[in-house]
């Protein structure tokens, strides 16, 4: 998926066992960001630091989505270790992944943050060139700001 194309719609479990859609955001723009897997010391920092910088994402209307392939009760003992709240869902089948392009060969999704506007197209693309790096809160929201 690149910059400027209407991205595809999914639906996925979140931590709590709850369906959710691209769809169900309609109206809201949307921070996918697709970690390779949870309790990982860099998916745990980056994860502190959405959660640390949620409201300034909310003030900006976009609405943050953790995207990772593990089982959804994996991400629900995440989120309880971290207090996180922001939905993380399951792509345990690896098809959401897979339609964005950051499907790695050894079965885990490349570290990448698309930001998708109100009408589905995505506005910004960042994938990491290594799953050891990540963007920083302030990075992203310099980056979302500009657009």
């Amino acid at each position: 998926m690149n910059i400027g194309e209407e991205a595809p719609e999914f639906e996925l479990k979140d931590q709590k066992g709850n369906n959710v859609s691209l769809r169900s955001f309609s109206g809201t723009r949307v921070l996918l960001a697709f970690f390779p897997f949870a309790f990982s010391p860099v998916c745990t920092e980056e994860m502190e630091c959405f959660r640390l910088d949620m409201n300034e994402f909310k003030d900006m209307g976009i609405q943050i989505l953790g995207v990772s392939v593990d089982s959804h009760w994996t991400l629900k003992a995440f989120s309880e270790k971290l207090g996180i709240t922001l939905p993380l869902l399951s792509d345990f089948n690896k098809e959401v992944a897979k339609k964005y392009g950051v499907l790695r060969p050894d079965g885990f999704s490349e570290r990448a943050y698309f930001l998708i506007d109100e009408n589905r197209v995505i506005k910004y693309k960042h994938v990491m060139d290594s799953l050891g790096k990540k963007l920083d809160s302030a990075e992203l929201l310099t980056a979302v700001k500009t657009l």
